[in-house]
């Protein structure tokens, strides 16, 4: 029986769950993914004897990677194989033209969106939403390529008259967070979920009384799992592009869909608001 899988949730779920993988599971999965002729009859022996492992292992990692056994797993492979949201992440090669450089950069972030977009959890994107809009303080932390996201969020809410603390510095941002309470939120960037700083800052938040909010690229990361609520991106990792150019693209956009989500609760303020920040620019640009 085919057709039951959106194929783009797939890939995002087999992704998610490679980081906490045993050495060995994650070998076997990469053996299984390689294959080019996985098709609807691959037989289990098949697969576990190229992988050299046992029936039963191959059996319990695709349980772990979240389908109901082999053939599953397999059927999920096949449906994802068959659309073009597999071929599109290529490798970057010497003889690549720019136009193949566009093509393959700007695929690669589509694709990031088309994902994520699939895996979005509309009920956690609308109690995030509500909580920054109902918020005293809010406070972003990120660190490195996160810190960027977070000032982009920052200064969005700022037009619509929401102020929040962008901290990226570990200091400052456990700090901040000692200030906070229960009517304040945090919303915690770190694509691999496991970034330390932001970590103890969010925990000590929550030690506060205060909500944290996760982006991250890993549902079941350390960051995620301390979270109230974790809104995921999904980006397949390139050695050249990284997953992280990828996964910044969906989590901007994951925000601007906050911030518009935000917006809405209190439309008349928030245009209202956007009147008064835009004058104060423009006066700056006319002169």
């Amino acid at each position: 029986m085919m057709g039951h899988y959106d194929p783009r949730t797939v890939g995002a779920q087999i992704r998610m769950k490679l980081p906490f993988l045993t050495p060995l599971e994650a070998r076997v999965v990469d053996t299984i993914t390689g294959r080019n002729d996985l098709d609807l009859t691959t037989a289990l022996r098949q697969v576990s004897e190229d992988a050299g492992v046992s029936d039963a292992m191959v059996v319990k990692i695709a349980k772990k990677l979240g389908f109901n056994g082999f053939r599953d797993f397999r059927e999920a492979l096949v449906v994802y194989r068959q659309t073009d949201v597999a071929s599109l992440h290529s490798e970057i090669s010497p003889e690549d033209s720019s136009a193949d450089i566009i093509r393959k950069v700007f695929q690669t972030s589509i694709q990031a969106l088309e994902e994520t977009m699939s895996i979005i959890d509309v009920s956690a994107f609308d109690r995030a939403a509500t909580l920054l809009h109902g918020a005293r303080q809010r406070d972003f932390y990120g660190v490195g390529g996160s810190a960027q996201i977070a000032r982009d969020v920052a200064h969005k809410f700022l037009r619509i008259g929401l102020r929040a603390g962008v901290q990226d510095d570990p200091h400052m941002m456990l700090m901040s967070a000692a200030l906070l309470g229960p009517e304040d939120v945090v919303v915690a960037f770190s694509h691999s979920g496991t970034t330390s700083n932001v970590i103890e800052a969010a925990r000590l938040a929550r030690q506060q009384g205060a909500r944290v909010i996760a982006i991250t690229n890993y549902a079941t990361a350390p960051l995620s799992e301390l979270a109230d609520i974790a809104l995921c991106s999904t980006a397949q990792g390139s050695p050249l592009l990284g997953e992280n150019a990828a996964a910044r693209i969906a989590q901007l956009n994951i925000m601007d869909a906050i911030f518009v989500a935000v917006a809405q609760r209190d439309l008349e303020r928030a245009e209202a608001q956007l009147a008064r920040t835009r004058n104060a620019v423009d006066n700056k640009r006319r002169r």
